[in-house]
């Protein structure tokens, strides 16, 4: 019997979500399987991984062989490094509280890492935020100022056209004060 470390396929269409096992190769896809390992969500930014590494170096040690997504995932969660420094144990080249100590330093560097992204991720979101404020505050303020331009430029054409009246009425007045003082 050959034994795989793969993904189960869960969730709806288009929002996938998976599950990490170790199964039959002869079963189904989404099928049977031996024994559940962890979770990995690829929606979530970084994606969501869930995984007992114990268990998944425990599986890789009895020769379970993963595909290679979940290698990757394997990877990424440092049980191929806790494997390796297992091999290491195994030689005599370092005691076992020298592989844990190096794992756990791993873990934390890794933890570090995926930290100073979702970080940057969320400082990514509030700059591009603070963006959109600013340039909709700048088109609200073109916005006012364009109808303040029109209100005034209307104001002006108004007296502009009353102006007209009363400068032809006065310089009406004034033709006929002049006619009629030569008239005199």
């Amino acid at each position: 019997m050959s034994v795989k470390i793969r993904l189960q396929r869960h969730g709806s269409k288009g929002r996938p979500f998976f599950h990490i096992v170790v199964a039959d190769s002869r079963a189904r896809r989404d099928g049977k399987f031996i024994e559940k390992l962890g979770t990995y969500n690829p929606i979530t930014n970084p994606a969501t991984i869930d995984l007992n590494v114990d268990s998944a170096v425990k599986w890789l040690n009895n020769g379970a062989q993963p595909t290679d997504t979940a290698r990757a995932i394997l990877s990424y969660k440092g049980a191929l490094y806790k494997k390796h420094l297992q091999g290491g144990v195994a030689k005599g080249a370092f005691d076992e509280a020298e592989a844990e100590k190096r794992f756990n330093a791993w873990v934390d560097a890794k933890e570090a890492k995926v930290q100073g992204k979702v970080d940057g991720l969320t400082q990514s979101k509030v700059d591009a935020k603070k963006a959109a404020l600013e340039a909709e505050a700048k088109v609200n303020e073109a916005r006012i100022a364009a109808a303040a331009q029109a209100e005034a430029d209307a104001k002006a054409a108004e007296e502009a056209a009353n102006a007209p009246a009363e400068e032809t009425t006065e310089g009406e007045a004034a033709a006929e004060s002049t006619e009629e003082n030569t008239e005199a």
